[in-house]
């Protein structure tokens, strides 16, 4: 057992292991027949397992695991408190010739919090989200968004961390919510039948939270494809699938929600600062949406990060 020449003192090295690298944080460990070159950069309280090879141009966050039999090449970067499973596989070259090297390495970044499944395959140039979850044996060609969770080969998001489902959540369609009051609700707007056919209904500026400047409609998307992805800072909006069916993950910065939107008699209220995302479309999915202002690009948050930095810097300012 031994640590590194100039590292702290309580660096754990296995006796088997060999750790070229002399920048590990305090408190981490690295066990039997793992193999840091010496440019690789390992944070504080980091656990790495037997078999582990980490290249030179690697840098790992505070609190990682990295489980047995895992391969970190050079242009990973690596988030505090990550899991990688056993045996994960990164790339970092689209197409890799033997003796044929890249001016540069396609940069991949596994963002904090996120986990990666045992036996799962990451392309190179991609971006694992903030607390993503990879499962196991994906294999993952697009860069998944903060708090996915993606299955499959190719790996498709069939859901959300930490959501509370609100599929019973609906309230009846009786009391507006004061315009730009209030959370996410999923309302239950009245249905008509008789013989002629059916008929739901809305009123905007009495039944409806807010009165529209803007419509559009969402259609033909295909299953795999996620829509949103943004909150705005100002608009709300009003969400009803008139046909088919998705679902939708909103976020307050505090708590996420999952909602299904398969009757048009369904409508989702979104307000101001709501992170929003529609995913899982069916075929025949039309999502009409109704905005309580005209189009503007400057209203639009489509990083997650500066959303969740925007939501604090409100709260601070007591908004």
């Amino acid at each position: 057992m031994s640590s590194t020449p100039s590292g702290p003192s309580d660096v754990f090295i296995h006796e088997a292991a060999l750790c070229e690298s002399r920048q590990l944080g305090a408190g981490t460990r690295v066990w039997a027949f793992a193999h840091i070159l010496p440019g690789a950069r390992i944070g504080r309280d980091c656990n790495v397992c037997d078999h582990v090879f980490i290249e030179n141009q690697v840098v790992v966050g505070d609190r990682v695991t990295i489980k047995c039999g895992v391969q970190l090449w050079d242009g990973l970067e690596v988030g505090d408190d990550v899991f990688i499973g056993p045996n994960a596989t990164f790339c970092n070259d689209r197409m890799p010739r033997s003796k044929c090297y890249p001016e540069a390495y396609l940069p991949t970044r596994i963002q904090a919090g996120a986990s990666i499944g045992a036996n799962a395959t990451v392309l190179p140039g991609l971006s694992i989200g903030r607390n993503a979850m990879v499962g196991a044996g994906a294999v993952v060609t697009r860069s998944v968004p903060p708090n996915a969770i993606v299955v499959g080969n190719p790996a498709r998001i069939v859901g959300y961390v930490d959501t509370v489902d609100q599929a019973a959540a609906a309230a009846p369609l009786n009391t507006p919510v004061p315009a730009g009051q209030g959370g996410v609700q999923l309302f239950r707007m009245p249905l008509i039948k008789d013989m002629r056919g059916d008929l739901t209904v809305g009123e905007f500026g009495r039944s409806l939270p807010f009165t529209p400047l803007r419509y559009f409609m969402i259609m033909n998307v295909p299953s795999q494809e996620v829509r949103g992805e943004h909150a705005h800072k100002e608009c709300e909006q009003f969400l009803v699938c008139v046909r088919g069916r998705c679902q939708v993950m909103t976020d307050d910065g505090q708590l996420r929600q999952e909602f299904t939107l398969d009757d048009p008699t369904l409508g989702l209220y979104l307000p101001p600062m709501t992170w929003g995302v529609q995913y899982r479309y069916s075929p025949d999915t039309m999502l009409l949406v109704f905005a309580s202002h005209y189009y503007d690009a400057d209203d639009y948050i489509r990083d997650y990060q500066l959303f969740l930095d925007a939501v604090a810097g409100r709260a601070a300012a007591g908004q």
